[in-house]
């Protein structure tokens, strides 16, 4: 268990540092940021690439489209690509993500007006769902890290699970 939790966290290590080079070799080249599909390509690319050994983590990169949307793309650790709204990856992904379903998609509810959920209302979901998750599942940590991204920019807020 020790051991694949160490690999784990070296391939994590590992694809953070080459994305972050090739952004920035991006940015150096072009003379500006590279979008977020762009980047959604880019990853599936890296990640197609090692699919012989592949890096067996989840990942998930978001941010806004072209028209200033919130996008998410989740990978399998092939480099499939999924484009959604909303996604939950990790070890507690099977509990995290009927949650989401339920409680953001709105999923298996009959008569329910589909409006946008409020940013507060968003982030209080995610708490909730992942103090649930943190309770039923050990490899889930003792707080989150929310990065929020709106079209002012990125914001961080860490929020506590577990007080034992």
């Amino acid at each position: 268990w020790y051991q694949r939790r160490v690999h784990k966290q070296w391939y994590q290590r590992r694809v953070h540092g080459v994305a972050e080079m090739r952004l920035k070799t991006y940015r150096h080249t072009h003379n500006k940021s590279m979008s977020t599909p762009a980047a959604a390509q880019m990853m599936a690319t890296m990640l197609y690439h090692k699919r012989f050994f592949p890096y067996y983590i989840s990942n998930i990169l978001a941010g806004l489209d072209e028209n200033g949307k919130g996008c998410v793309y989740s990978y399998d650790p092939v480099g499939h690509s999924e484009k959604a709204t909303y996604r939950a990856g990790g070890s507690a992904v099977s509990l995290l993500q009927p949650l989401l379903d339920n409680q953001v998609g709105l999923m298996n509810m009959e008569n329910v007006d589909k409006k946008p959920i409020s940013m507060e209302n968003a982030i209080n979901i995610i708490h909730d769902v992942f103090i649930s998750a943190a309770e039923r599942e050990i490899h889930t940590g003792d707080g989150i890290e929310l990065n929020i991204i709106t079209k002012d920019g990125v914001q961080q807020q860490g929020l506590p699970l577990r007080r034992d």
